[in-house]
């Protein structure tokens, strides 16, 4: 019992280079019970405030994944200093997909492998496996440290990294005082602790996650294609709006590097509006944008523009 607890609260216990491809049961318990927990939903008033909550937990650790997880963490598209990569992947861990260099390194492995035999999250292992079934496996379990080298010079990084489940426990405390305090001074609100750990970020975070993951199982089969990246992947309206600009995934194959991922004016980008912004103010520099030379030999013909 001690190893089980010790392999849900510290990463490093997860090293092992298992390359057993099956699903580790006893690492995922947090995971499945954090589904069953949205079942508390049917005992529990839903009050616009608690949707409120729900909503912005969202929309803010969905920034976190998707402007810094996956845009500065893994591919470098900006510059910013230590102390706001360090917020950031702090809030992006309240999302409970991992730590930022586990994330990072997975997903840098997947644009050098997109849509082989290699890719680890590649549809063509089928529809459960590329959404959600290859992170559950003992052989992904592990961060690829070689992936990352860039990221591991940063002690607070590796700590993050290394205890990630840290960090949803700690928000679901925040929420939980939150929401007592609210039941204290403003009743009106008819709010509690339990509901909004329950909305804030137990449904938030489920919510969250399988949107996440559908870039992976859906954005590489359903879609437009705008250029020839070599792989599979699509340009998804539906999944931009719900991922704040990452459903434009055969834009950002083809200019991984890019901070802006919606190219033309009507290509929504949320994440990249706010990140803009956050440069203007100083946070963030150094922006990357697609090269236009490259989008031009990579078009394919009767492509919409």
């Amino acid at each position: 019992m001690k190893k089980l607890w010790l392999q849900w609260f510290d990463n490093q216990q997860n090293q092992s280079g298992s390359d057993s491809e099956a699903i580790a049961w006893s690492r995922i318990m947090p995971f499945i019970m954090l589904h069953l927990a949205c079942l508390m939903v049917f005992w529990l008033p839903i009050t616009g405030f608690a949707l409120l909550i729900c909503g912005l937990s969202y929309f803010i650790r969905m920034f976190a994944i998707t402007a810094f997880y996956h845009r500065y963490f893994s591919h470098k598209s900006f510059k910013t200093g230590r102390v706001m990569q360090t917020v950031f992947a702090v809030i992006g861990a309240t999302a409970t997909q991992r730590g930022p260099l586990w994330w990072a390194a997975h997903h840098r492995h997947h644009h050098v492998h997109a849509d082989s035999s290699a890719d680890s999250h590649s549809p063509q292992h089928g529809f459960w496996h590329s959404h959600m079934g290859w992170f559950l496996q003992d052989k992904n379990f592990a961060t690829q440290y070689d992936r990352v080298k860039d990221l591991t010079q940063f002690p607070e990084l590796r700590w993050i990294d290394r205890y990630d489940i840290i960090f949803p426990l700690l928000y679901m405390v925040f929420l939980y005082g939150l929401g007592e305090a609210l039941k204290v001074f403003y009743p009106a609100l008819n709010t509690s602790g339990l509901q909004l750990v329950v909305w804030g970020y137990v449904v938030s975070t489920v919510l969250l996650a399988h949107v996440t993951y559908a870039i992976n199982s859906l954005a590489h089969v359903f879609g437009s294609r705008q250029y020839n990246t070599g792989d599979n992947s699509r340009n998804n309206f539906i999944l931009a709006i719900l991922t704040l600009g990452e459903g434009w995934h055969n834009n950002h194959h083809c200019s991984p590097g890019s901070v802006r991922q919606g190219f033309r004016w009507w290509q929504i980008d949320i994440s990249f509006y706010l990140l803009f912004l956050m440069s203007k103010v100083g946070l963030i520099w150094d922006l990357k944008k697609p090269n236009e030379v490259l989008l031009a030999k990579k078009k394919l013909t009767g492509a919409m523009t």
